[in-house]
């Protein structure tokens, strides 16, 4: 009888303190308001192209071939997102988040990448000429295939690739 006490009075004091908790803290530490979410979508062939996508989230959406071409996807999440032979040419991805996305064969051409997380991600076969990675977060292993065919300048930031990457 005691125990059982013991546990009433324990689930009331958690319950007690959780509701304690949404009213001195009501909103989620990272909520995003009026944000899109195409989170698993299927978005193969897609035309996003000269579209303001900025916050959208991508979380392992399938987006093969889809044309993001001059799309502002600033502050974006794709993580474990598949862009193969996706086009992402004069996109801007500053601050994005590219965690375990596949870009093998992606046009990446005067992409803009600065501030953005690439972490664990696989670029074989994309073009990124002109591509701009200032202060962006990139593997070593990859910067290093970035630098053998690193090229060009971005047109709209005036940054060369290799200097962006910090090629020798």
């Amino acid at each position: 009888m005691k125990k059982n006490l013991l546990r009433l009075f324990s689930l009331l004091l958690i319950l007690v303190l959780a509701g304690f908790w949404i009213i001195i803290n009501p909103q989620p530490a990272f909520a995003q308001v009026n944000t899109i979410n195409y989170n698993n979508a299927s978005l193969e062939n897609r035309d996003f192209s000269n579209t303001d996508l900025t916050g959208v989230n991508f979380v392992a959406a399938e987006m093969r071939g889809t044309n993001f071409q001059g799309a502002n996807l600033t502050n974006t999440m794709l993580t474990k997102g598949v862009l193969l032979k996706a086009n992402l040419q004069d996109a801007n991805l500053t601050g994005a988040l590219v965690d375990r996305v596949t870009l093998d064969g992606a046009n990446l051409k005067n992409t803009i990448f600065t501030e953005a997380t690439l972490t664990r991600s696989r670029f074989y076969d994309a073009d990124i000429t002109g591509a701009d990675f200032t202060d962006a977060l990139i593997d070593r292993y990859q910067v290093s295939l970035f630098c053998e065919r690193a090229d060009g300048v971005n047109p709209v930031t005036g940054v060369a690739t290799r200097d962006s990457l910090g090629c020798k």
